[in-house]
């Protein structure tokens, strides 16, 4: 079980003419990732994926490999907990936790397969055998106002229980885009609505108190992620629960959050925050907080495959066997080639749930031709 070779592939998928979609700071011509593929010495393969610019991520790999060939697969962490230590000047926000995020999720898949065991087996067991899913879309496009009812009409067709929407563009737009999908979806559907840290602390109580009629699930991402001041006074005065957390990095960046209280709803990407060893650690704060947790899924069916061995393996406390509101996976519904097609069984959503692999490791296979369409080259 000695790490023999790791290896980055850069992918990117590019979106048609016209078909760029995002937020509210930017949209995206084309998607993009860095896929993790880890050997082992006797040949077993484990599969991850790093959020960042891949070009950044490959410039990082010959300092990671220096650390991490030849070690046992099961020390990963303590290799990781080293590289943070002596590179302490680079911080935790940065190439090195992306890359540290990646390999994590391909060694435990390495692990897992080895072993005979599923992922969740690796971190913490098996608490559920499948795991809630929120529709993530309602994107902004280059055409906002054309392509919004569409979206929502395609969520309510598909009959999503639990959908997100982005907004951010101004006051009344927030306002008039919930209007929008709550007419179309019904008073049933929960909705949680994206800000992507556009606003300062006086427009997001603004917007909130527009919305707040609407019955709106969650605000995310109300603030700049470092805004941990900001984040404290909006949650101590909103009435809509606030939830953030995709761009904070490892356990040290949602402390500063968690211990204000500062926060509903914690948010770790796998991709970016630190992988499995950093995302049980984060889990562990908002447990002992009593806060809830939904990780942020925005890659290819590799980081959602992550995910869902995440979330099944987190324990249900404070709950017991009434679960009043269950931990939800993101489900990206944006247009992505990357998300299923380099999965020869990509993980779906059935009925607004996704069924928990036992298969050993991560429980997907790479379809590795697919794969090779993507590379950046």
């Amino acid at each position: 079980m000695i790490i023999e070779d790791i290896a980055f592939i850069p992918l990117q998928a590019q979106l048609p003419a016209g078909r760029s979609y995002g937020m509210a700071k930017s949209l995206a011509s084309a998607r993009a990732t860095t896929l993790v593929r880890l050997r082992l010495s006797d040949g077993t393969e484990g599969v991850g994926e790093c959020w960042g610019m891949p070009a950044v991520n490959l410039a990082m790999l010959p300092l990671v490999k220096g650390y991490l060939l030849g070690s046992h697969v099961l020390d990963v962490e303590h290799v990781f907990s080293q590289m943070l230590a002596r590179h302490y000047h680079f911080g935790v926000q940065g190439a090195m936790t992306w890359c540290i995020s990646g390999i994590d999720m391909a060694a435990k898949d390495a692990a897992g397969k080895v072993l005979g065991l599923p992922v969740h087996r690796l971190i913490g067991g098996k608490q559920a055998s499948q795991v809630p899913i929120y529709a993530s879309g309602g994107y902004l496009t280059e055409d906002s106002e054309r392509d919004f009812a569409p979206q929502i009409e395609a969520m309510a067709k598909a009959g999503h229980r639990a959908i997100k929407i982005k907004i951010g563009v101004s006051l009344a737009n927030d306002e008039q885009r919930v209007a929008a999908a709550r007419e179309i979806l019904g008073p049933e559907v929960e909705i949680l609505v994206d800000i992507n840290s556009n606003y300062t602390l006086d427009l997001a109580r603004e917007s909130i108190e527009r919305l707040v009629r609407y019955g709106i699930g969650w605000v995310e991402e109300p603030l700049a992620p470092q805004d941990f001041s900001g984040y404290e006074a909006l949650h101590r005065w909103s009435p809509v629960p606030i939830a953030t957390g995709e761009a904070l990095y490892t356990a040290f960046d949602f402390k500063r959050l968690i211990d204000r209280r500062a926060v509903d709803v914690v948010q770790p990407d796998l991709s970016l925050c630190g992988g499995f060893w950093q995302g049980r650690q984060i889990a562990q704060l908002a447990m002992m907080e009593h806060l809830r947790l939904s990780p942020h899924v925005w890659g290819t069916g590799v980081g959602l495959a992550a995910a869902v061995h995440f979330v099944a393996s987190l324990p249900a406390y404070p709950h017991a066997g009434n679960v009043p509101r269950s931990t939800l996976v993101e489900y990206d519904l944006g247009d992505n080639p990357l998300r299923d097609s380099i999965l020869v069984n990509p993980l779906a959503q059935n009925d607004g749930v996704i069924a928990v692999p036992d298969a050993p490791g991560l429980g997907i296979e790479i379809d590795w031709d697919a794969v090779e369409r993507h590379v950046v080259r």
